[in-house]
């Protein structure tokens, strides 16, 4: 089981350079676990394409397909005190925009702080470096 940012679920939706990647972790270990706000994250990266001309409608419709399947399967962490008190402690140490010092809670919420052997699947190279520096093993790890 590996804690999969949002950055590395948007390419299992559409077709990026990383998908190939993602997909030979996903197919090594299917058992994903996210933070609440994942979903929410991903249709605003996928709007975000489609305005921007990256992705027909079409396109974002199969995407969002492939996200509802991805979420029946997953492990969603949901918010509590002691999250966001963890993220505010994250924001202090680590150079992090607030979703990401949320995501990263989130994973040491999951694994009840133990990183030791536990992965981290990203591309966003500062909660990579964070994710890193909190003892998570952060894939992939050539990127």
């Amino acid at each position: 089981m590996k804690f999969w940012d949002t950055s590395a679920i948007v390419p299992l939706c559409v077709q990026e350079p990383n998908s190939g990647t993602v997909r030979e972790i996903l197919i090594e270990d299917p058992s994903m676990v996210v933070w609440w706000g994942m979903r929410t994250e991903c249709i605003s990266a996928l709007m975000r394409q489609v305005r921007e001309g990256g992705l027909t409608p079409t396109d974002e419709r199969a995407a969002r397909h492939v996200l509802q399947t991805l979420a029946q399967t997953l492990t969603e962490m949901q918010p509590s005190e002691a999250l966001r008190s963890n993220a505010e402690r994250l924001l202090t140490v680590h150079p992090l925009r607030t979703a990401d010092a949320l995501q990263l809670a989130a994973a040491l919420q999951w694994c009840q702080g133990f990183t030791t052997g536990q992965g981290f699947v990203a591309f966003d190279r500062h909660l990579r470096d964070a994710s890193y520096r909190e003892g998570f093993t952060v894939l992939p790890e050539a990127f």
